[in-house]
């Protein structure tokens, strides 16, 4: 891998948040709180936060009568209705906030433009299987139903997420087609979790990788499914629905050096097979986690761009719209 790649990984292990191998549940919910600082030097890895958009928290309730954090991102000059994005953010289904996210998601909003809500969905330990994707498909509810009130458009929503949130958004797709709505234009699957079993090839190949290991999948797994699911059950594992047909076009991005590349690429294959658009690409030389330390990697500032003119496609059908430039996207040049 790039040594720029090799020395962040190294710094992330040793000077970063806490590793799940390490932590009680007391001690989960603390790392729960953590996000890079909006400063240099870390911005120059994750990339900016936009001035060009206005960031914002809201609640919505849950099927089970809880209340649930979003947060909205909204270009500040763009005029409504915009489209909407739903982001759904990794971390295992375990760690993870919607605050880390704020460097990709004001990325989005501004860029496309839309409306980008991040849902704040309940972790495991304290809430398993599938309490996650229940909240993510409220969450998706909600913005469909409220939309007007923070200038998105209904009829064009994408769905985004990256690791589990990947694997989320996946799911939420299912659901939503199960269910009957919202429509979903779009499905932005980034280095997804799709098979809980880990039994694709890449999850041995890879399982002493930085970032992500099969060790720290196995705990990520425990947590979240414990004794409660299978973990082929298709309500936790997008890979094993049985039929894939009438699912949103996608693209699906894979990192070379990760133990899930080969369940997201083998679900994206599946897609194609059942009739679905798919784009799928795999980033060489480089590791899982990706879009969230741009400037740690060669190829962060491509796979935002190809990101961008997905959703932008998808979300904008009949109408050809300028690329906005990126000037903070903090990837460094290779």
């Amino acid at each position: 891998m790039p040594l720029r790649t090799a020395v962040f990984a190294v710094a992330l292990e040793r000077f970063g948040r806490s590793s799940i191998l390490d932590l009680d549940e007391e001690q989960i919910r603390n790392a729960r709180q953590w996000a890079a600082p909006a400063r240099w030097p870390h911005t120059w890895v994750t990339g900016g936060v936009s001035g060009r958009v206005s960031i914002r928290e809201a609640t919505f309730p849950t099927r089970d009568g809880a209340e649930r954090p979003v947060r909205i991102y909204s270009p500040i000059h763009a005029r409504g209705p915009l489209p909407i994005v739903l982001f759904f953010h990794g971390g295992g289904y375990v760690l993870g906030n919607t605050r880390m996210y704020d460097p990709l998601c004001s990325f989005l909003a501004k860029s496309i433009p839309a409306v980008v809500v991040s849902v704040d969905y309940r972790q495991a330990p304290e809430f398993r299987a599938p309490t996650a994707l229940h909240d993510s498909v409220d969450g998706l509810r909600w913005a469909h139903a409220n939309a007007e009130s923070f200038r998105g458009d209904p009829s064009r929503i994408a769905v985004c997420g990256d690791s589990a949130g990947g694997g989320l958004a996946a799911l939420v797709c299912h659901a939503a087609y199960d269910e009957g709505g919202p429509a979903i234009a779009h499905q932005a699957l980034l280095y997804p979790c799709t098979d809980a079993t880990q039994s694709f090839p890449s999850a041995a190949e890879h399982g002493a990788a930085p970032v992500l290991s099969a060790e720290k999948i196995r705990v990520f797994t425990e947590h979240y499914l414990a004794d409660v699911v299978d973990p082929t059950d298709p309500i936790v594992s997008a890979y094993w629905r049985k039929d894939l047909r009438g699912m949103p076009p996608a693209l699906v991005q894979t990192a070379d050096l990760d133990p899930l590349r080969d369940e997201g690429l083998a679900y994206a294959e599946r897609l194609s097979d059942a009739g679905v658009p798919v784009r799928a690409t795999n980033y060489l030389r480089t590791v899982h986690g990706f879009m969230s330390f741009p400037g740690a990697t060669t190829i962060g500032e491509q796979a935002r761009y190809e990101l961008l003119s997905e959703l932008r496609r998808h979300l904008n059908p009949t109408r050809l719209t300028q690329i906005v430039p990126v000037g903070d996207v903090g990837a460094a040049k290779a």
